[in-house]
């Protein structure tokens, strides 16, 4: 597959602090790209980027497998729709009129608009004043004027911020049923990696300017694997058997209960075995897991601050 955005060691400083520090970004097409980091990670500075809105100190963008320049940035962002900070609208017009307004502007047909409210179920509530909206209507009004146009790329900075937890709901089925109902690509930031798991495909995680961690959700998973849990009969003779085996072990407080680092099932098998012969009595093994958002404070903070 190919990459929809790709960055080249994407630099952004200002007054010679490095806000944005040699990003390489890769989206697949067809994915929904989580782009997460705490608060002042440098996630719309890059999405400012990649829209052009702000100019990189170096490095360079590359957007539907153009490099983006001067020339053709215009051309490149007629096919990109964009949601970055809060949406906008004229409050005492319309959605649809509002609707309208962008669509003049983008020189699109008028019949698109019927097409994005359904999209972002807001059909019944097409001729209602914007400013009787909740937050959540107005976040989708903004996404609705962003798919105007069928746009290839659509880039969506915190579109869950302030929703409730209602808004959020919807929100993310929205976000994870675009790719099949629009034929988009989405890049989405947010700073709650427990919000984007339920919508994303691809991950990267940002944080003071650098990538951490960047590939498909999945793989982050991987991380999940926590320490494992060792209940048995016999703890001097376990232990016996882990130090032969190379095994780090910890006492844990409740009795004939011990932790081990994560282990391969492959080295598991062959330790419950030597266990057993042992005549240690094994009794339980449980294997803890850690959740994405535990993953992600463990990444952070060893990037060498704590988020």
């Amino acid at each position: 597959m190919k990459n929809v955005i790709e960055t080249h060691n994407l630099c952004k400083s200002y007054h010679g602090r490095m806000v944005v520090d040699n990003l390489n970004l890769n989206v697949l097409q067809g994915s929904v790209y989580g782009f997460i980091g705490p608060n002042g990670a440098g996630k719309s500075t890059s999405m400012k980027m990649l829209l052009g809105l702000t100019h990189p100190t170096s490095g360079s963008v590359k957007l539907l497998n153009q490099t983006m320049n001067e020339e053709n940035r215009i051309a490149l962002l007629r096919q990109t729709g964009s949601l970055i900070e809060s949406p906008s609208g004229y409050l005492h017009l319309t959605a649809k009129e509002n609707l309208s307004i962008i669509a003049e502007l983008k020189g699109i047909s008028h019949k698109d608009i019927d097409r994005v409210l359904e999209i972002v179920k807001l059909t019944a509530d097409a001729n209602r004043k914007v400013g009787q909206y909740s937050l959540g209507m107005k976040q989708r009004l903004g996404i609705a004027m962003a798919l105007l146009g069928k746009p290839r790329l659509l880039i969506l900075d915190e579109p869950t911020n302030g929703l409730d937890p209602a808004g959020i709901q919807e929100m993310r089925s929205l976000i994870a049923s675009m790719p099949d109902r629009t034929g988009a690509t989405i890049l989405i930031s947010s700073h709650l990696l427990s919000e984007m798991e339920q919508m994303v495909t691809q991950v990267g995680i940002l944080n003071h300017g650098k990538m951490l961690f960047e590939g498909p959700l999945q793989e982050l998973q991987k991380h999940s694997h926590g320490n494992i849990q060792l209940k048995v009969l016999d703890v001097p003779k376990s232990i016996e058997v882990l130090n032969r085996q190379g095994i780090r072990t910890t006492m844990m407080q409740q009795p004939n209960l011990l932790e081990l680092p994560p282990l391969s099932d492959e080295i598991l098998a062959v330790l419950v075995r030597d266990l057993a012969e042992s005549g240690a009595g094994v009794v339980g093994l449980t294997t803890q897991t850690k959740s994405l958002e535990e993953i992600f404070l463990s990444l952070t903070q060893s990037s060498g601050e704590v988020a």
